[in-house]
């Protein structure tokens, strides 16, 4: 996972990590845990990510699964 893409899709929305956690019903700590990478995001949390920033698919693959896209 690309946290500094993802720290910067959420800033660049003009959103902040506590409030996203409080949309996904999440702690906050729980939320910076899967941004460093400790946990994984579950494909819901995904989802809901992508709706909230109206991501597109190949922004997604560029966040979430970047070791696929420079394969």
């Amino acid at each position: 996972m690309d946290s500094n893409l993802l720290k910067a899709t959420i800033v660049k929305n003009g959103d902040t990590i506590s409030r996203l956690a409080e949309a996904m019903g999440l702690p906050v700590s729980a939320l910076s845990q899967r941004i460093s990478g400790r946990i994984e995001f579950r494909r819901n949390e995904i989802k809901f990510i992508k709706k909230r920033y109206s991501l597109s698919c190949e922004e997604i693959d560029s966040i979430f699964f970047p070791e696929l896209v420079s394969a």
